[in-house]
């Protein structure tokens, strides 16, 4: 069966209990927490729980400061900074294994109508990527106005059982997707009013996305390109202003389309990366997934050690001092 161990997919035998995990893993009597679905495990009752299919283990020793480097949304704390959509993929068991690769804690979910009469046995989404396991981050893709917005966000509160973080996107046209900004503040004010946590998608103008700060949105998010286009990062500079002026975290949604297009977001210095249509519509989404974490987690290393300046000459690497000819 499969577990997400510290992020990562890991195969082990049914009925293995945490106690064997943490044997097999050569961590038996070292100094470790550990967390089982968000909740911590006493020392010494290991052997008492019993591992099950998608359960979600992190095992956490004590190392020297300033290595930790979490992401905080909304007060809670997150390990990953790559957030992935569930849609277009050619089954859910594909989404689950793509999820899983990404190693995201947040997935973005879409609020559609039930079909009344359906099959009662067909699958559900939750179902495979349960919520004890995964910040469910419903939007509100396919509304095109304010009121269409706050209303899908309202039902999506009652689906998740009083669930109040949300991303708002309003969009401005079927042909382009970009977002009608207007109705974006509009929406944005009365959801934050309404108490919901608002993680707002927008374009990569810095005055909306101050603005959309000052109103309460936990969270803005400038795309890079059009959504589901994999144009990359078009405007760099924009993006950087945006983050000189941002107090809360600020995540590139949309336009994203291969590995370097996100590790170029993070060494800008974005907070995160929510993508979708880059994982799914690759030739192996799973693949794909697993090297989109490879690439949030390496642009963001890359930002926080700072890059070398630019020069326009050469300059060698080995020193001239000493040369015998």
């Amino acid at each position: 069966m499969r577990i997400i161990l510290n992020g990562e997919p890991r195969e082990v035998a049914e009925q293995t209990t945490l106690g064997q995990l943490v044997a097999e893993l050569d961590l038996a009597g070292k100094r470790i927490a550990v967390e089982l679905n968000r909740e911590i495990v006493p020392h010494g009752h290991y052997d008492e729980y019993p591992l099950k299919e998608s359960d979600r283990l992190e095992i956490v020793h004590a190392v020297g400061g300033g290595q930790a480097d979490p992401l905080v949304i909304a007060g809670k704390t997150y390990h990953s900074r790559l957030l992935i959509g569930t849609g277009k993929y050619k089954d859910l068991d594909e989404t689950r294994r793509a999820v899983e690769a990404s190693g995201a804690e947040i997935v973005t979910v879409a609020i559609r109508r039930s079909n009344i009469g359906q099959d009662p046995g067909q699958p559900n989404l939750l179902d495979f990527l349960p919520q004890e396991l995964y910040t469910i981050l419903p939007n509100t893709a396919g509304c095109y106005t304010a009121e269409d917005a706050v209303r899908t966000c309202r039902l999506a509160r009652e689906l998740l059982g009083g669930h109040r973080l949300v991303k708002l996107e309003v969009l401005g046209d079927p042909k382009t997707l970009f977002p009608d900004v207007t109705a974006t503040l509009e929406a944005a004010k009365t959801l934050v009013d309404e108490g919901f946590e608002v993680m707002v998608y927008t374009n990569d103008d810095p005055i909306i996305a101050k603005r959309l700060e000052a109103i309460g949105c936990v969270a803005v998010m400038p795309l890079a390109a059009p959504i589901g286009s994999g144009l990359g990062i078009r405007n760099p500079y924009n993006i950087l202003t945006i983050l000189e002026n941002a107090q809360v975290p600020i995540l590139v949604d949309a336009g994203v389309g291969t590995a370097s297009d996100a590790a170029i977001a993070m060494e800008l210095g974005c907070d995160g990366v929510l993508m979708n249509t880059a994982i799914a519509e690759a030739k192996n989404p799973v693949l794909m997934a697993s090297a989109m974490n490879k690439a949030i987690q390496a642009g963001r290393e890359a930002f926080l050690a700072g890059r070398m300046p630019r020069k326009r000459y050469a300059s060698a690497s080995s020193s001239v001092e000493g040369l015998f000819f």
